[in-house]
């Protein structure tokens, strides 16, 4: 006896191959986040967090600390504000917890706050005596990522969570950002 295809056994057939479609593309999609979080550590290895001020060019010598100009916050840049938020996002769900998170998560956690300064540099365009006092929010931003990521022997990385609040906290002291809020729990 022969199977004559029916019309349901087609439909059958079409919605499997829609199913393997669609499993294919979550697939695709999952090699590419793989491939984007190798790159991104890829680049983190490479640039470390210090790095990253370095790369951030300007005009004049970075001041020794933080002040304000002329008695004003600094001005900033959507860019600017963009990043410093979704840092602010990141790492303030784990302030008040001390090491709460495995190696492998504060690991992580450094490097999604490193891509958000990478693309701060890349991105920013500050006048030159604003982006000079941005360098120092930035040089404590890595030095935290540095911490987080394991990269400092004498520090666990949860101080690390606590560097980039604290720095994130300076932020908001010295620059225009109307909509940014202070880091609670930062020891």
């Amino acid at each position: 006896m022969r199977c004559e295809p029916t019309l349901a056994s087609a439909v059958y057939v079409d919605s499997r191959a829609m199913v393997a479609l669609a499993d294919t593309q979550e697939m695709e999609q999952m090699k590419l986040k793989h491939l984007q979080l190798a790159a991104a550590v890829a680049a983190a290895l490479t640039l470390g967090g210090p790095a990253l001020a370095q790369t951030h060019a300007h005009e004049e010598g970075t001041p020794a600390k933080l002040s304000l100009h002329n008695g004003q916050k600094w001005t900033t840049d959507a860019p600017l504000r963009t990043g410093m938020s979704r840092i602010r996002a990141l790492v303030e769900p784990h302030a008040a917890q001390t090491g709460k998170l495995t190696a492998v998560q504060y690991g992580e956690l450094a490097l999604k706050v490193e891509a958000e300064v990478g693309s701060i540099v890349a991105n920013c365009k500050l006048e030159p005596k604003a982006d000079a006092m941005l360098h120092l929010v930035i040089a404590d931003l890595g030095t935290g990522v540095d911490v987080m990521a394991g990269k400092n022997a004498k520090r666990r990385p949860a101080e690390g969570v606590h560097v980039v609040a604290a720095a994130l906290n300076q932020y908001g002291r010295y620059f225009d950002d109307p909509g940014f809020k202070p880091v609670k729990a930062v020891h």
